[in-house]
């Protein structure tokens, strides 16, 4: 018996030790490293809408300013055929995720019947004084499964609170749990720094307001000229620097400064903080609705996207409601063609029909995770100690060469933002020289389009190397295929 007892012993032994092994083999390899600052999941979210929706909607549309000046009369606001459902459609229609309203902008009109001023939809003849715009904006978008946010202007050129920091920051901040108690599931709310050269001296209460919104909503991202969660591009052309990190210094930011736009622009990458930047700009000249604008041309749109979009950043585009207060049909017919142009040009991936080589490869981390679905946790990664002086792609056509006008590379920014530097060769000929990737860089070829049998993407080795690259088939630009 005590010999089959030892026997026993040695074969549960044996077994858990050949368990271990069979457990050890299929251990998955570790990912690399975050390099820190790292994006919040709701930062995430917001890079992935890549487009989002402004609706500027107020007493401007009637008075045909831009600014007003907080002495108009509600009664001219009177939008009889407001249809907000029709703006959520058009929205949707075209892709966006996300729609903005300016429930107060700097002449002090509020479009929700606010209980701490009379300066709003209750004294306006629209439905007998008893409307309410944002609600029935915030209804119609999430029918259509769109999240919101709010715009309220900071400067208030009616209310006359305002230039008492105390009492006006109240009344602020009143508002502020005014509107954030009574719309829920608000996803991005708008602060600014924007006033007149003349206005009166204020000091604004920002982060008793930031505090504020993150009590009351916590998944809130908001958006200034320092954040927290959002940064301003710095200007209001849908431009981003040719250069832009989503890491930046907040300490270094102040909102309503005129002389940090290009810091903004670029960002930095010594950065400590994680604050990618919105592009904001205008489908018309003008951010209200005006008879006489018309909307851009789409070649002028697909530019501010290449430009905002393809540099890192997220495209806040304006599509402002006329008087009838609704999207006019030449601006969604615009907006319609626009995003047609986006999905033919990005909608085949040449590279699935190429043979990708890289400089090296992690385990389990290889260039296949490149070309599949997943754009912020698939990715290829090199080794760490590969020997290499700089990382690298190459891919090979089968047959002949590829044609193509555009590159279009992502990095996993779900572990941080590393590439400084990249180059794109031809044949062995540099074609492309620049800078930072982030979420995404779209780069447009020069002089029309490239012909080549190899296409090497060069990673300059200042930081780990960690991407995912996209390349795709662009037809509207040159009319024939071509690798993006």
């Amino acid at each position: 018996m005590a010999w089959v007892r030892r026997s026993s012993l040695l074969i549960t032994l044996l077994f858990q030790q050949l368990r271990f092994c069979v457990s050890w083999r299929e251990q998955a390899p570790t990912p690399p490293l975050p390099i820190l600052p790292l994006p919040t999941y709701s930062q995430l979210k917001w890079q992935q809408r890549e487009i989002i929706m402004f609706l500027h909607f107020g007493v401007n549309t009637f008075t045909d300013r831009e600014w007003g000046t907080g002495q108009e009369s509600p009664a001219i606001f009177n939008p009889t055929g407001i249809n907000t459902t029709q703006w959520a459609t058009v929205a949707a229609d075209v892709g966006i995720s996300l729609m903005i309203l300016t429930a107060k902008h700097h002449d002090g009109f509020c479009l929700w019947p606010s209980k701490y001023t009379d300066h709003s939809v209750i004294n306006s003849p629209w439905q007998g004084g008893k409307g309410d715009v944002v609600q029935e904006f915030v209804k119609a978008a999430t029918a259509q499964g769109i999240d919101v946010g709010i715009y309220l202007s900071p400067w208030d050129r009616h209310d006359p609170r305002y230039g008492n920091d105390l009492l006006y920051n109240q009344y602020y901040l009143a508002q502020l749990q005014e509107l954030l108690k009574k719309y829920q599931n608000v996803r991005e709310i708008w602060f600014d720094g924007a006033k007149g050269a003349n206005a009166k001296n204020m000091s604004y209460y920002f982060s008793d307001w930031f505090s504020m919104v993150k009590e009351l909503q916590s998944s809130i991202n908001i958006f200034s000229d320092a954040g927290p969660d959002v940064r301003w591009v710095g200007d209001e052309t849908g431009s981003a620097g040719y250069t832009c990190w989503s890491i930046i210094n907040r300490t270094s930011l102040s909102i309503g400064s005129s002389n940090i736009t290009q810091y903004l622009s670029t960002g930095d990458p010594k950065g400590t903080d994680w604050l990618p930047a919105e592009c904001d700009v205008s489908i018309r000249h003008g951010w209200f609705w005006h008879k006489s604008e018309k909307p851009k041309k789409l070649s002028e749109l697909l530019d501010i996207y290449y430009n905002s979009v393809g540099r890192n950043c997220v495209l806040l585009l304006n599509v402002p409601p006329n008087t009838s207060g609704l999207i006019t049909d030449v601006d969604a017919q615009r907006l319609t063609e626009f995003r047609s142009a986006i999905d033919t040009i990005f909608h085949q991936n040449l590279a699935e029909d190429c043979f990708i080589k890289v400089s090296s490869q992690r385990g389990g981390f290889g260039p296949e995770n490149m070309l599949d679905s997943d754009h912020l946790w698939s990715y290829w990664a090199p080794r760490e100690d590969d020997g290499e002086k700089d990382h690298w792609v190459e891919i090979w056509a089968k047959d002949g060469s590829l044609r193509f006008n555009v590159i279009r590379i992502q990095e996993a920014i779900g572990l941080g933002q590393r590439i400084q530097r990249h180059e794109i060769y031809g044949d062995g000929t540099l074609i492309i020289k620049a800078t930072t990737v982030g979420y995404k860089r779209l780069h447009r070829i020069d002089g029309g389009e490239v012909h080549a049998r190899v296409v090497r993407i060069r990673i300059r080795k200042e930081e780990e190397c960690l991407l995912f690259l996209l390349l795709a088939c662009i037809l509207i630009l040159s009319g024939t295929r071509s690798l993006l």
